[in-house]
């Protein structure tokens, strides 16, 4: 009889510790996500776990970001990034390729197969879109702009978040030297505009 109540209490505090287990989200990104300049507690994964816990989420964001990747590089490394598991994944990719002028249907196909195969893993997804600089002409700046809608009408079950920039793009204090890379002021106002998108991004995971 022992044993058997000793078994049910272990059995018990399993079920515990499953339930209690934080949501898990990759956040797989370029230098945006990386936080390229700033210290690791003020880049976008840490604001965003730091913002959403604030809120009462029982979470961890797993900062998946490389700086210079392009599309085709953060689908090409999505395995190894999906080496632990997760819950549900940000998607912010596609500056690279803009600031190099690169063909948008490359990166367009690249983003495809990426959330093509995130389907395939029933893993919800926030796909954050960018824009392309002026001086790469009204045509490529239409182009590239379009593609998020593209791909969020392709795959209608994903969530689009319009601009991972909203408010913080070519606003000077809210940037590093560089013009490009938020500062600690300017993640917060990125996390602040992004964050109901993630919310919803955890509701279709299954979080609190």
């Amino acid at each position: 009889m022992l044993k058997l109540f000793a078994s049910l209490a272990l059995v018990i505090l399993m079920a515990t510790g499953a339930a209690a287990a934080p949501k898990v989200i990759l956040a797989l990104g370029d230098s945006l996500t990386a936080g390229l300049g700033l210290g690791p507690s003020d880049a976008f994964p840490a604001r965003l776990e730091a913002a959403l816990k604030a809120k009462g989420h029982d979470v961890k964001v797993i900062n998946a970001g490389v700086s210079g990747d392009t599309a085709a590089d953060g689908a090409a490394r999505l395995d190894w990034a999906l080496s632990e598991p997760v819950d549900a994944v940000i998607v912010e990719l596609g500056a690279n390729d803009a600031l190099r002028g690169l063909p948008v249907a490359q990166a367009e196909q690249a983003l495809d197969g990426l959330l093509t195969a995130l389907d395939r893993k029933n893993l919800p997804v926030l796909l954050a879109g960018m824009k392309a600089p002026p001086n790469m002409g009204a045509e490529y700046q239409s182009h590239f702009d379009g593609m998020y809608q593209r791909l969020a009408a392709k795959h209608p079950e994903v969530l689009l978040y319009p601009f991972f920039l909203d408010g913080v793009a070519a606003e000077l204090k809210l940037n590093q030297g560089d013009g490009m890379h938020p500062n600690p002021a300017g993640v917060d106002v990125i996390v602040a505009r992004i964050l109901p998108s993630v919310e919803q991004l955890l509701g279709k995971a299954g979080g609190n």
